[in-house]
């Protein structure tokens, strides 16, 4: 699938990586593509992200991704239920902190109990979540549904809107779904890979 990747992209997926490294994150999350792409210039979706007021909005984006890893990965739209059920997630987030460290939520395992951080030492690469790989598999979809030859990195922004979780909500609620990336870069099929 990479070597359909334009040079953009692949950038993205690098940066990815050195996000993830930089703050010791045991796999490479939705978070990172995120943040790789705010890093872009000159792209498509860099474009896209500055015609839609993101660009020069890069902490409040990482606020909203920390938060989000916080709670443990809960949306606020997950957290806003929770509420209307009388369930307190600021409250039970502060009493889990409290007892076993900050960030103690944030979630690095393998879903088999192992430390992918640890794992990722052991094989000398860091592991892609499996939101990670989803999004870069839903970039091919929509790229190939745009019958565009290659996937550029506007393919992993509209990936990231158009899947459910953390990136998705934190562009949403800066003004970055789906629809409006689309508008921005011409609708259907139109936007060419760069």
């Amino acid at each position: 699938m990479f070597e359909r990747f334009t040079k953009h992209a692949r950038a993205v997926v690098a940066d990815a990586v050195h996000h993830a490294e930089r703050v010791d994150a045991g796999s490479v999350g939705e978070e990172h593509l995120l943040l790789a792409l705010l890093d872009r210039e000159g792209s498509r979706a860099s474009f896209a992200l500055a015609s839609l007021g993101v660009a020069g909005r890069r902490e409040s984006v990482e606020h909203s991704l920390a938060e989000a890893r916080r709670r443990g990965g809960l949306s606020q739209a997950d957290t806003d239920a929770l509420a209307g059920l009388g369930i307190d997630v600021t409250e039970i987030v502060s009493r889990v902190e409290e007892a076993h460290g900050v960030g103690a939520l944030a979630g690095d395992t393998d879903g088999k109990g192992r430390r992918d951080r640890d794992r990722g030492r052991l094989t000398g690469r860091r592991p892609f979540s499996p939101e990670a790989k989803s999004t870069l598999e839903k970039s091919l979809r929509i790229a190939l549904g745009r019958r565009d030859r290659s996937i550029g990195d506007e393919h992993i922004l509209l990936a990231l809107t158009a899947r459910s979780g953390i990136a998705a909500e934190v562009l949403a609620d800066h003004g970055v779904t789906y629809g409006a990336v689309e508008r921005v870069l011409g609708g259907g099929g139109e936007a060419k890979a760069g």
